[in-house]
């Protein structure tokens, strides 16, 4: 995006401010391209390899909405797995106890996480740093607790979606992968679009220095609101196709903290602070998943070893290396000015950054 604006009438100077060139424009474009083939893939992808690509989609919009957390609002969360598994009963409760279309009560279910998200940020709202990230694990914990009490919902045993597995392979299948592949869409494009807005100028600020932030007229409270509510309702959405694809729902896996430990690992891997950092790192971690879980406890260590070697190598992640070698960006944030004087010589100032922390 380009925009010309002159300086002076009595003089040549002129300067150009943009976001994106034209590499990016041939990235938009083969990515496009990437997801009408991924959009095509149940036809001709076969059914083992459309159910693999529902974990990997599930994982990458989870992965983005606890980074747009992290990575830009500064909030440690570990308690994520909380609206996973809310997410996971709200789909029972409105297609087996009310009788709506499972694909359809996705949306219920999104709904039902931002509702549960709000009395939450005002309980975790008021605590910082490590204490946050400890009274987010709490709240996911009490969710677990009630559910698993709770008789009709089939307490620890957990219960079947019947409204799910009545829609047979050939529907239930193809569907959880759009599902997936849409919410793992939304998570990109969302995170994307609020960091181009003036509150994702805000969220960066608050990063780096929330007072600074606050000094300069940024609201930090409603700021962090709107970033917890979308990761809650993302979260419940991801959760409520992971119920459709595994047919039953058990609170001990629906808010199982392993969750957010897959997450932190992916983040950390691929670039905190980054749109590019989690896809980067869920490929990682679902090609090790894919080809190394069959060896067993070796599985843990390598992925351990891994998150070791990268942390030390590159503090900032895979994406967060590539950025300061190359300071490419495939989902470019930065607002950049080039000053273009009478003498045809160039300088290019950056406002604003865009990249890992």
């Amino acid at each position: 995006m380009n925009t010309t604006a002159p300086i002076s009438e009595t003089t040549s100077k002129r300067f150009e401010i943009w976001v994106a060139n034209r590499t990016n424009l041939y990235v938009g474009l083969g990515g496009l391209a990437i997801l009408v083939v991924l959009i095509l893939f149940p036809f001709f992808g076969g059914t083992p390899w459309t159910r693999r690509l529902v974990d990997f989609f599930a994982l990458l919009a989870l992965a983005q909405f606890w980074n747009l957390m992290l990575g830009y609002a500064g909030l440690i969360s570990v308690g994520q797995q909380g609206f996973i598994g809310i997410g996971s009963y709200t789909l029972w409760l409105f297609a087996d106890m009310l009788g709506i279309h499972p694909f359809i009560s996705v949306i219920f279910a999104a709904i039902g996480g931002a509702i549960i998200a709000l009395p939450a940020a005002a309980l975790v709202f008021k605590l910082k740093g490590g204490y946050l990230a400890i009274g987010t694990w709490v709240i996911a914990e009490i969710m677990r607790l009630i559910v698993a009490n709770i008789k009709r919902t089939g307490g620890g045993s957990g219960v079947t979606i019947q409204a799910a597995s009545k829609l047979g392979t050939s529907v239930r299948v193809p569907g959880s992968y759009w599902w997936a592949l849409a919410a793992a869409v939304i998570a990109i494009a969302c995170t994307y679009f609020l960091l181009r807005s003036r509150t994702g100028l805000g969220l960066k600020a608050m990063r780096d220095n929330d007072l600074a932030a606050e000094s300069m007229g940024v609201n930090i409270w409603r700021s962090k609101l709107y970033t917890y509510v979308i990761a809650g309702a993302g979260c419940a959405m991801v959760g409520a196709i992971v119920a459709i694809h595994l047919l039953r729902v058990q609170p001990a896996a629906a808010f199982s903290v392993n969750w957010t430990a897959y997450l932190i690992f992916i983040s950390v891997i691929g670039g905190v602070g980054t749109i590019e950092g989690p896809i980067i790192g869920t490929l990682i971690y679902f090609v090790l998943r894919e080809t190394t879980a069959k060896y067993g406890e070796w599985y843990f260590i390598i992925l351990g070893l891994l998150a070791i070697v990268v942390t030390v190598w590159s503090p900032a992640g895979i994406y967060g290396y590539v950025i300061r070698k190359t300071g490419f960006y495939l989902f470019p944030l930065q607002r950049k000015v080039r000053w273009l004087a009478g003498n045809g010589k160039r300088a290019v100032v950056t406002a604003g950054e865009g990249g890992a922390s």
